[in-house]
């Protein structure tokens, strides 16, 4: 793809540079207007703004979906991190009486664990 780019790029430009010199300024660009056709340069103009216009207010109506969906998005995301918490929270408590056994000397450990960094901390800190 990266030998590729530069003259698909090339060929773009070449089109562009074709059509923009084959045609004339406007052709194809017509604005009705109450039953009236405007054409030429102004009708080119208009066509252009009114296009312009278009575009922006395309850019602005994607930006506002955008942020509304990244809200709503992130108010589902937290609705469904409550509701796995509560899950687990569920499934904890449903399961805790099976893990006594285990979770007594895992809670040894952790306590003498800890024991130990508070003390290593505390000879570092007077030092």
């Amino acid at each position: 793809m990266k030998r590729a780019a530069p003259y698909v790029i090339l060929f773009l430009i070449a089109m562009v540079l074709w059509n923009s010199f084959t045609w004339s300024i406007g052709d194809g660009m017509n604005i009705f207007h109450d039953g009236d056709e405007i054409d030429g340069p102004l009708g080119f103009l208009l066509a252009t703004l009114f296009a312009g216009g278009g575009t922006l207010i395309a850019v602005l109506v994607t930006a506002v979906v955008g942020v509304v969906l990244a809200v709503v998005f992130a108010g589902v995301g937290v609705i469904v991190i409550g509701a796995l918490c509560v899950a687990m929270l569920t499934v904890t408590l449903a399961v805790s009486p099976l893990l006594l056994p285990l979770a007594l000397p895992l809670a040894l450990i952790w306590y003498f664990m800890h024991r130990a960094r508070k003390e290593r901390l505390e000879k570092s800190v007077a030092v």
